[in-house]
């Protein structure tokens, strides 16, 4: 390689590296959407200080929600939409977007939970997740006053261009092929993953993609895979993963490098979404409020601008 080579390889090397850091640390993760009233000194550096699915001020709430993880992005208009109707509670709402087996975590710690050297508690108002273990809880006396309000399916999620060519969940059994999906142990759409690969290829599809590329290193399991997968992807770790199609929305419409690969209804898995109301919720009245407003008009408007669906009619 000439000398003049190498100092344009250099150049555009140095010239795409923040487009790529940007692409991977975009700004709506670094504390944008914060809704707390008074934020004080705000102080970010770059992939230190960044914890992306707490947000809001936990002092003083008047509202606290834990909400599966593959909704965050949903959470800053459907909030900004609320607080119009419930002036009351601005800049007052604290919620945290993690997976919804660790925030189950969570509330069995009495609120507590610790990041690093944060330690945080917190008295939650309303838990959302999956209606399976929402209605679990609920038959617990964990939950009351529990809604319906949304569903979503599966997408096959790979870089821009499908380099590698997937067609299907089969081809997600390739050798060589590197996978980043989501860890049963506390990701509850594993176990709709888990679905659909029997429904696509049987009980040897699932144990090539979750047990064998495991053992190998070929599938690498995420801890917040709403997060982790994209960008495994867009930093080329991870060649697919399969996520929520709402997901693959978002993605797309903030403009990354990502795209989708449909999953035929047959092979496919709907997933319901529902909330209620914790025992001993501090702030129960707009707490039930706001799982009122989450079957509304213009919440459910919000929820299929990211792909979500409304449930039926006969289901409401």
């Amino acid at each position: 390689m000439s000398l003049s080579t190498k100092f344009v390889s250099a150049f555009w090397a140095i010239s795409l590296a923040p487009l790529a850091l940007s692409q991977a640390n975009p700004p709506w993760s670094k504390g944008a959407n914060d809704p707390a009233a008074q934020k004080g000194y705000v102080f970010h550096v770059q992939d230190v200080d960044n914890i992306p699915d707490l947000h809001g001020n936990p002092c003083n709430a008047k509202l606290v929600i834990l909400i599966g993880g593959n909704q965050f992005f949903v959470l800053p208009e459907l909030v900004a939409a609320f607080t119009k109707q419930h002036p009351e509670v601005a800049g007052h709402i604290f919620y945290e977007t993690l997976p919804p087996g660790i925030l189950r975590r969570q509330i069995a710690a009495d609120g507590t939970l610790t990041l690093g050297n944060l330690t945080l508690q917190i008295k939650p108002d309303i838990y959302e997740a999956g209606k399976r273990v929402v209605h679990q809880m609920e038959h617990n006396g964990e939950l009351s006053g529990v809604v319906e309000y949304a569903t979503n399916n599966l997408e096959i999620m790979v870089p821009s261009g499908n380099p590698q060519h997937i067609a299907s969940l089969n081809d997600l059994a390739h050798p060589g092929l590197r996978l980043s999906m989501p860890n049963p142990e506390w990701e509850g759409v594993a176990n709709q993953i888990a679905a659909s690969l029997r429904k696509a290829g049987g009980e040897p599809l699932y144990e090539a993609v979750y047990q064998e590329k495991v053992e190998n290193g070929q599938t690498t399991l995420t801890e917040i895979h709403h997060r982790q997968t994209p960008m495994r992807i867009m930093k080329k770790r991870a060649d697919a993963g399969v996520t929520w199609a709402s997901e693959v929305r978002f993605e797309e419409r903030i403009g990354n490098p990502i795209e989708g690969i449909k999953i035929p209804d047959a092979e496919n898995v709907t997933a319901v979404y529902a909330g209620g109301l914790l025992r001993n919720a501090p702030h129960p009245a707009i707490a039930a409020q706001w799982l009122a407003f989450l079957k509304s008009t213009e919440a459910q408007s919000i929820y299929h601008q990211y792909g979500f669906r409304s449930l039926p009619a006969a289901s409401h």
